[in-house]
């Protein structure tokens, strides 16, 4: 069975981002796609891990948290206490695979494993987020639009991207800018 409709605004980041995105406004409510097993497995589809993982409720446990912790790394660096305690979550993750490094017809390769195919997905994100800081931490950013809580991995020549889509959240900075100016 075909899993459904991706209904967010923003997917093709990074797995660890795309996670994080998972929630986002519409018309001023908070929507979140993993509300429940089925928006686990329209996430999973649409990062091709459907095949190797179950869209079921200690996965989706494990994913969300893995969210939270992303979360509390992302959107509250410095905040005094809470770093520490996002950076904890994000190892209690982190605990649950690792990386086994093999030998291949192909060449060298690496596999990860985990201790319980549930933590799979959750353990996936964590590592992209690792990943993510050792590439370019100052290239992980939140949208920035007031209204919009989205993330995304700005690969910019200039590294000067602003906006989870300028379409969109571009659009309404430049309006509401422009109405402010010929406004009375």
């Amino acid at each position: 069975m075909p899993a459904a409709h991706d209904p967010r605004p923003l997917t093709g980041e990074p797995l660890s981002l795309d996670l994080l995105n998972t929630r986002w406004m519409h018309d001023g409510a908070r929507q979140d796609l993993l509300d429940d097993p089925e928006g686990l497995a329209v996430w999973l589809a649409a990062n091709g891990l459907d095949e190797r993982f179950t869209a079921d409720a200690p996965t989706l446990r494990n994913v969300l948290a893995a969210r939270d912790a992303l979360a509390g790394l992302v959107d509250l660096p410095g905040k005094p206490g809470g770093e520490a305690t996002a950076v904890a979550r994000l190892d209690a993750v982190l605990t649950h695979g690792r990386i086994r490094a093999r030998l291949t017809p192909e060449g060298p390769a690496e596999e990860p494993e985990f201790a319980e195919p549930a933590w799979g997905p959750a353990w996936l994100a964590a590592r992209d987020y690792l990943d993510l800081l050792s590439a370019a931490p100052d290239r992980i950013r939140g949208c920035a639009h007031e209204a919009c809580v989205l993330h995304f991995f700005d690969t910019s020549r200039n590294g000067t991207r602003r906006w989870c889509s300028m379409a969109v959240c571009g659009n309404r900075a430049k309006a509401s800018r422009h109405y402010a100016r010929t406004r009375p």
